[in-house]
């Protein structure tokens, strides 16, 4: 049976990232269907699965090209995805760009966690590689409505039982729409916004947004990164989840509050158009008018035929399954490789 190396680079940042997390879900997944892998390049293994981008992946990535070992490069990292997010990285996205084509081009095989990334992979990266589509996927049974941790979240943040509790995840970047979600609360402050996700980096995001961040209207709260019961209980305890992202490979925490049973509100972007669909799985927006419309709707009606619907996309992405595409691909590099 192969044994795969899992690579990712800079641990501090990208594990409170999308990528950190996906990691995780790769570790687990793999865990679940008896792959072997390690997180060490000096190990021994058979197939080098890499996550990130930086100058540590480009050197796994010619080891493993000394060694004729494949190499599979998921592919998170776009600079459309990137663009919006720290300090100059509107400026930054060409060089992301230039890096992240060099190093899909020298992989041997690319996994695209949903098919927009694919189709925007191979129309702008690469030329002709091949491109599998798997999920980044989601803990169904780790993000299960847990009421007890719900009450908790709602005491540690000062909440009461009636009080209408909106959540979002993420880093805290423009383009996840941060600013829009301000916005949002200062026109219906009634409503209790959290923002959950690594405040830490404020010191590099623009200064609106690091401003915002230190100054937010009275019914927001950003608390930065916490423990992941804090942000179950968030799920468990919360009317609705808002994800104003304006550019997304995928994103896990849509999955995981599809998995919690917990209506979504999200941007009505390519990235979900073949998989989520509006008033059927979740609520799609264009703008704040829009979104303000579905808040009001969501708060004021039963929305559990959504919420079972969303459920079942969650399940269709569950650890478990999302392992046994991998192996399957691995299976697949590995007899092709023999040919």
């Amino acid at each position: 049976m192969a044994k795969i190396l899992l690579f990712s680079e800079g641990k501090n940042l990208f594990s409170k990232s999308g990528v950190g997390k996906a990691l995780e879900h790769q570790k687990k997944a793999l865990g679940l269907n008896g792959v072997e892998y390690t997180l060490d390049p000096d190990d021994e293994y058979d197939i080098a699965h890499i996550n990130t981008i930086g100058l540590a992946s480009w050197r796994v990535l010619r080891s493993a090209k000394k060694k004729k070992k494949p190499v599979v490069y998921h592919t998170h990292t776009t600079s459309e995805d990137f663009r919006g997010s720290i300090k100059f990285s509107n400026q930054l996205s060409v060089i992301i760009k230039f890096w992240a084509k060099k190093l899909y081009n020298s992989a041997d095989y690319l996994i695209s966690p949903t098919n927009y990334t694919k189709n925007l992979i191979s129309s702008k990266y690469v030329n002709n590689k091949e491109i599998r589509v798997i999920s980044n996927g989601v803990d169904i049974k780790r993000f299960s409505k847990n009421e007890e941790l719900g009450r908790k979240f709602r005491e540690k943040f000062g909440y009461s039982d009636e009080d209408i509790v909106i959540i979002s995840a993420g880093l805290p970047f423009q383009r996840k729409g941060v600013l829009d979600l301000v916005e949002i609360a200062k026109e219906n402050p009634e409503y209790k916004f959290i923002w959950f996700g690594a405040s830490s980096i404020k010191n590099i995001l623009p200064k609106k947004v690091k401003n915002i961040i230190e100054n937010p209207p009275k019914n927001v709260i950003f608390p930065g990164f916490v423990d992941e019961e804090i942000l179950l209980g968030a799920y468990s305890s919360a009317n609705l989840f808002f994800f104003p992202t304006y550019e997304e490979n995928e994103g896990i925490v849509v999955l995981e509050a599809l998995s919690m049973k917990l209506p979504a509100l999200l941007r009505d972007i390519p990235v979900y158009e073949d998989w989520l669909k509006n008033k059927k799985t979740c609520f799609k927006g264009s703008n704040n008018a829009e979104f303000t419309k579905h808040i009001e709707y969501i708060i004021n009606n039963n929305t559990s035929e959504v919420t079972e619907n969303a459920y079942e996309v969650a399940r269709e992405r569950e650890l478990s399954k999302i392992g046994i595409k991998y192996k399957e691909y691995y299976d697949y590099i590995l007899s092709k490789e023999e040919n």
